[in-house]
């Protein structure tokens, strides 16, 4: 916290740009009105444009129109241009529109700016004795000792064996409203600072892309020299800390096993009266939901780098031809050195010849005048074509809208479904190209893939066909 190193981040971060900039009423209102309270990533750019217009017309009536006088798309070109970085606009992989998300350092303006309002309920209980809990899991998983670890066990044991007795004799009874309260807002508050943390994640791993890109770009050393160093360092970001957290997580969060007991916990949690009573938005029941949109995101990302490591490895001309290259840039370079002073006498180059050449007049063929064939009418008569059309009105088209129906009406009644599961209660009448047609809608619609786990779709006998058995990674469609 040094002069310098101040005066450096005023100048250069954009979280403390944000926060002096003159509109930053405007801009801080807008972007947690559109990403923060509903719970966003990203926004396609017709979208964001189309709802900063209507915040723009209702902000005019009351302050004048004098005070933002710019479009809603200027703003938000503004605010994405790198010299602000107030938000990352990016072109996905689908789609022809932008998308527009918050970058890390916008996040924690709102965030800074939201903790300067008073609270009138701050939990101190919840927060020391899950400071107590972290201690004590660090004190204790961290020895070497296996003895004085189940010596530890034991004594956590012993103490709720007490507990238990407690609750058996009505000694203890259960949390009171405040104390649920508490850890429900703490459980909200834990979450928010979680999803935040996926951004910073995200714009890590695009941190490294762009520069694997530029190191790509302008490097002369060979291919496997160059490999070598840019998947040693992909490696190291897979086993730093970072990498190891976010694998653990991501392992975790896909486990169905999980997943089913967050839902169940959600559920029970929020039938207690006293969590009922709090004025909360719904963003704690879409906890598994936006924790698995970030986690895809940072996925997504990853894939970027290594979409680029594989067209660099396919990029053979640059790497085979450097001979030709390097020859193509010496006379680049030696014409524009002669630019100026172009020599002028009759010879300007010579070019040895390669192979004598041979002119044999008689080899020539004779010149043919064309022919134009004319046509008559009156010879042209009709005739009958003996084909067999059965196999154009045999071919079949996967109805890709009927398949979403399928998948749709089963997400009605759970919180997600399995493309096993929905084969089996719909079993595909149009053989392999259904399934295809699936994991195109799957892909298409973000449904999460655990490769841990493999399940066999069947696809029954029809039109003389045998019955078909496919495996695949489990295929999960959320709602």
């Amino acid at each position: 916290m040094d002069h310098d190193t101040l005066d450096r981040l005023r100048q250069t971060h954009a979280a403390w740009r944000l926060l002096a900039a003159d509109h930053a009423p405007l801009i801080l209102s807008f972007l947690a009105l559109a990403f923060i309270k509903l719970n966003r990533r990203a926004i396609p750019a017709p979208e964001l444009v189309a709802h900063l217009d209507t915040y723009l017309d209702q902000l005019r009536e009351t302050h004048g129109t004098e005070r933002y006088p710019k479009s809603a798309r200027q703003y938000l070109e503004d605010w994405a241009a790198p010299e602000r970085a107030y938000l990352r606009k990016y072109y996905p992989k689908s789609g022809e529109d932008a998308e527009f998300d918050l970058t890390p350092a916008t996040e924690r303006a709102i965030e800074w700016i939201q903790a300067l309002r008073p609270q009138q309920f701050v939990g101190t209980e919840s927060r020391l004795l899950t400071l107590f809990q972290l201690l004590r899991d660090l004190a204790t998983g961290s020895q070497d000792d296996p003895a004085a670890r189940v010596l530890e066990m034991e004594r956590r044991k012993a103490e709720l064996e007490r507990e238990i007795e407690r609750v058996r004799s009505g000694q203890a009874g259960p949390l009171d409203a405040t104390q649920v309260k508490e850890r429900y807002l703490q459980v909200e508050d834990t979450a928010r600072h979680l999803l935040g943390d996926f951004r910073q994640v995200e714009e890590n791993f695009r941190g490294l892309d762009a520069q694997t890109r530029e190191r790509v770009a302008i490097s002369t050393q060979a291919k496997g020299v160059l490999l070598e160093e840019i998947f040693g360092e992909t490696d190291h970001i897979r086993r730093s800390d970072q990498g190891k957290s976010f694998d653990a997580f991501w392992e975790f969060l896909m486990s169905p096993a999980r997943q089913d007991e967050l839902q169940a916990w959600l559920r029970r949690v929020h039938e207690l009266p006293a969590v009922q009573e709090l004025s909360h938005e719904e963003f704690v029941r879409g906890i598994p939901f936006l924790l698995l949109d970030a986690g895809e995101k940072v996925h997504s990302t990853l894939a970027q780098l290594v979409e680029q490591l594989r067209r660099f490895v396919d990029d053979q001309a640059h790497v085979e031809n450097r001979r030709i290259l390097d020859l193509i840039r010496a006379i680049e370079a030696h014409a524009m050195r002669v630019k100026a002073d172009p020599p002028y006498g009759p010879r300007f180059a010579l070019l040895d010849a390669q192979a004598p050449e041979f002119n044999l007049s008689m080899c020539r063929s004779l010149y043919r005048p064309p022919r134009n064939p004319v046509l008559g009418l009156e010879a042209i008569e009709a005739g009958a074509a003996e084909l067999n059309l059965a196999t154009l009105f045999a071919q079949t088209v996967v109805d890709e809208k009927l398949l979403r129906g399928h998948v749709a009406e089963l997400l009605r009644s759970r919180s997600q479904v399995t493309l096993a599961e929905v084969t089996s209660a719909y079993p595909p009448e149009q053989g392999l190209a259904e399934v295809v047609a699936y994991l195109r809608i799957a892909g298409e619609e973000g449904a999460a893939v655990d490769e841990s786990v493999t399940e066999t779709v069947v696809i029954p006998p029809s039109g003389g066909r045998a019955e078909k058995r496919v495996r695949l990674p489990r295929v999960i469609f959320l709602e």
